[in-house]
C-alpha cells in the first residue's frame, strides 16, 4: 500500500510505537497512543504531507505501523483511507 501522507492514521489511531528512536524495539520502550494526541513521530502540519520521523530505521519494519494495509495485497495500491480523506479535504475548501 502506498501511503499518500494524508496523517489520518498517525493522528487517529490506537497504536503502540517505540518512545526513543534511538533504543528501537527494546522492553520498556513504548507507549500506547489511544487517537486523543498525535504520533510524536510524524513530522509536518499539512494533509499530503506529512512523514515519519522513525520510518527509516532498521527496526521499523517491525513495527505496527510498518505492518499497517488494507484488504489490498499489491504494494502498488494507493491507501484508500488517504485517497478519501484527501479527497474530502479538497472538497470542503
Amino acid at each position: 500500500m502506498i501511503c499518500l501522507r494524508c496523517g489520518y492514521c498517525c493522528l487517529n489511531y490506537l497504536v503502540v510505537v517505540v518512545k526513543d528512536p534511538n533504543i528501537g524495539i527494546a522492553n520498556d520502550n513504548f507507549i500506547a497512543l489511544d487517537g486523543t494526541k498525535r504520533c510524536p513521530h510524524l513530522e509536518g502540519n499539512e494533509p499530503g504531507k506529512y512523514s515519519c520521523k522513525i520510518h527509516e530505521y532498521d527496526w521499523f519494519k517491525d513495527t505496527p505501523c510498518s505492518e499497517h494495509g488494507q484488504i489490498e495485497t499489491q504494494a502498488c495500491n494507493l491507501c484508500r483511507v488517504g485517497e478519501y480523506k484527501l479527497k474530502n479535504m479538497k472538497n470542503q475548501s
